[in-house]
């Protein structure tokens, strides 16, 4: 079993804005258009998700299609972003005010359009301000009650758009109301719609305490795994580090179960070298890099029976031989 010949592989958009006054001498205002041209120069970066409502604040979605064409690159998808409204930092779809509880099933509902019109089919939700820092501070049946009321509606908008769960265990709020993969598969049970499934980030489900092929696993099982950010970090926050440079195995194991479960859509680098000022392209051409190695390897280990036998028997020494010797050269 292969992976995807035809892979498309994804970058975080607002990480090219970094170095932008050298980057765009003399210009005060840098466009989505400006970060997807940049983002094109990375050899092997052919396909693009945008936010919203960010990324479209100086262009249309038909624009958008047109310059994504003009550089030889795909959507893979949008992603929502709760930033528009002060009172999102109580909750979007979990806000104690109805008003703003709407305003967010607006705004959704407008990228979804966006989404439409741009042919693209994935819209990515991570509804970070929902939940809450102190005891006593959340309703929480109310709470999971308006958001599924609100994701019935978001589903139902339009069916032929698929709505992907990314789940993070806190930040910006100290607790999550969906923060793990069981709380979400839940949700999506209780919701009951087909155009549903999950997206997962390596880094998010490294600091819920879960491992990343397990996740994948189970939301194949008994959901659709839509989405798959990679990166990297030590599992105590979102490092949001560079594919492979703290968890390879973990990442092969992942790549692995993907291949397994048949995943074909694009795998997206959410990344963050904005955070020490590194220069994004070349970020961003040694994730591709790194990817396309450990998928290599994935490839080999992914059919090979000595590997099957020996998880069969949970035979560890045994299978961490195996992986050792594809992905590090260590003969036994």
């Amino acid at each position: 079993m292969t992976f995807n010949t035809n892979q498309r592989y994804a970058g975080r958009l607002n990480a090219f804005k970094i170095g932008a006054a050298e980057y765009w001498p003399g210009k005060n205002h840098v466009t989505t258009t400006d970060l997807l041209k940049r983002a094109s120069t990375v050899k092997g970066l052919n396909a693009a998700d945008l936010n919203y409502p960010d990324h479209f604040e100086d262009d249309t979605p038909a624009e958008l299609s047109q310059q994504l064409d003009t550089l030889g690159m795909t959507l893979n998808g949008l992603a929502m972003r709760y930033y528009t409204n002060p009172g999102f930092k109580l909750g979007a779809f979990t806000n104690p005010e109805e008003a703003v509880r709407l305003d967010a099933i607006d705004i959704t509902l407008r990228g979804i359009d966006a989404l439409s019109e741009m042919g693209g089919s994935l819209m990515t939700l991570w509804v970070g301000q929902d939940g809450f820092d102190y005891s006593f501070q959340l309703d929480y049946t109310r709470a999971w009650d308006n958001t599924m009321e609100a994701l019935a509606r978001v589903c139902d908008h339009n069916p032929d758009i698929d709505i992907s769960l990314e789940y993070k265990p806190n930040e910006p709020r100290s607790f999550a109301l969906m923060p793990d993969v069981g709380t979400n598969l839940l949700a999506l049970k209780e919701l009951n719609r087909s155009n549903t499934g999950m997206t997962l980030d390596f880094a998010h489900v490294l600091y819920a305490d879960e491992m990343p092929a397990h996740s994948a696993a189970i939301i194949s099982r008994y959901s659709r795994l839509l989405g798959v950010h990679l990166n990297d970090g030590y599992a105590k926050r979102d490092d949001g580090l560079m594919v492979g440079s703290v968890h390879p195995q973990q990442t092969v194991e992942l790549l692995v179960e993907m291949i397994r479960s048949g995943y074909d859509s694009a795998i997206y680098f959410d990344t963050f070298p904005d955070l020490s000022g590194l220069d994004p392209v070349a970020e961003a051409a040694t994730n591709v890099s790194n990817i396309k190695h450990l998928i290599a390897v994935a490839e080999k280990l992914t059919d090979n029976n000595d590997l099957r036998t020996a998880i069969g028997k949970q035979d560890a020494p045994t299978s961490q031989a195996i992986v050792a010797s594809e992905l590090f050269g260590i003969k036994p």
